[in-house]
């Protein structure tokens, strides 16, 4: 593990950064971890491992100061997100999503709106990301959610699926589509709805594969009446808006990814250290090496980019998606890979639920479909070499 060690003790974290994520680790090992295996039985939501977050007060490391917030750096944030997704991928969709929620308020939202909609956050409320829609995925300018405007409030029909925090939600960021403008993606607008809107329903949540704790919500809005404060910026703001909040976002489940890969690689590395086969580890077999060598220059190579493009967010660049997209599914497919890898390592053992590594192999497949497919992001990857 030393090499991995040596990455973690190189992360440009200051001593305060250093004692947060210290405590997060504990945190996260002594009582997040124990309870992750119940909590993927049950599906239930882990409110307890919530309220353990709020008691650290994670939630104020991303809001400003003036709004109740004691902001940190975002390699801090990153490096909290994947600790805590190691310990319970679910617990830590619930509480990254937060951030990518909350993040384009307090990058577009204006003062009014920051101090009216940022304290709740900070101190402990939880938000959710509502673009994805049954026919527009990927696609967001496909969304059908209108936003009718009427005199000083906003009208909004329409619905959502697979929203992450959606039935739990105080806020919501909402992407819909300005009734007013024709052009499908000049009319993409952002606006915060909040919990206990009239019209606002929870249809359901998902049976899922893997972070079966975190909710994933359909949503359903009726004539829900927002006022026209709650816009973020102007009508058809929303594709730009909606942009800037995907290229911060995708670190995040790319350091959630990661987290997966991690626990996943030092499940497996334990292991073969302990099972013998033949009168020898299985670690001493070749064949095993080799693998384990490939294994772990992924997980470090992704970890390491992980960093270089938390350097450039922190570093006020703004035309980082294509290192988004790069680094959001190098680290996603290797969650993939390492996960299913150890599974094999553990052998018969690591098909059944007895040992996590089965858990980690069902969480990590979300990191290739979610926040853009990989297959998406290999296109818009490979889209910025064309010439102009």
């Amino acid at each position: 593990m030393k090499l991995l060690e040596r990455l973690d003790s190189r992360l440009p974290l200051t001593q305060e950064e250093r004692m947060l994520l210290d405590s997060v680790q504990i945190l996260a090992r002594e009582q997040i971890a124990p309870h992750a295996k119940q909590a993927d039985e049950t599906g239930e939501f882990p409110r307890e491992n919530i309220n353990a977050i709020n008691r650290l007060g994670l939630n104020a490391m991303f809001i400003p100061e003036q709004y109740g917030g004691a902001p940190l750096s975002f390699t801090c944030y990153l490096a909290c997100v994947r600790e805590i997704s190691k310990a319970c991928a679910s617990t830590g969709i619930i509480w990254a999503t937060n951030y990518h929620a909350i993040k384009p308020v307090i990058e577009y939202g204006n003062e009014e709106q920051k101090a009216r909609l940022l304290p709740k956050i900070a101190e402990g409320g939880l938000a959710a990301l509502a673009i994805t829609e049954p026919s527009a995925g990927s696609d967001a300018t496909g969304m059908k959610t209108s936003f009718r405007p009427d005199g000083d409030h906003i009208v909004i029909n329409g619905g959502k699926t697979f929203i992450t925090n959606g039935d739990v939600a105080d806020q919501y960021l909402l992407f819909g589509k300005w009734s007013e403008i024709d052009n499908p993606k000049a009319a993409i607008s952002t606006l915060v709805l909040e919990k206990g809107t009239p019209g606002l329903k929870v249809l359901g949540t998902e049976d899922k594969m893997g972070t079966r704790a975190s909710s994933t919500a359909t949503l359903a809005f009726d004539n829900c009446r927002v006022p026209r404060a709650n816009l973020l910026k102007q009508p058809g703001d929303g594709l730009n808006i909606l942009f800037g909040s995907l290229n911060r976002s995708r670190p995040s489940v790319a350091a959630h990814a990661l987290g997966i890969a991690r626990a996943a690689f030092e499940d497996a590395v334990a292991y073969i250290n302990e099972r013998k086969q033949s009168g020898k580890k299985i670690l001493e077999f070749q064949g095993v090496q080799f693998m384990l060598a490939d294994l772990a220059a992924e997980l470090a190579l992704c970890e390491s980019y992980l960093w270089q493009v938390a350097g450039m967010v922190e570093g006020g660049e703004s035309d980082f998606g294509t290192e988004a997209s790069i680094l959001k599914m190098r680290a996603s497919d290797a969650a993939m890979r390492i996960s299913t890898d150890a599974v094999q390592l553990f052998g018969g053992y690591g098909y059944c639920k007895d040992y996590r590594v089965e858990r980690l192999m069902r969480d990590a497949k979300i990191t290739q479909i979610w926040e853009g497919t990989n297959q998406v992001h290999r296109q818009l990857i490979g889209r910025s070499f064309l010439s102009k």
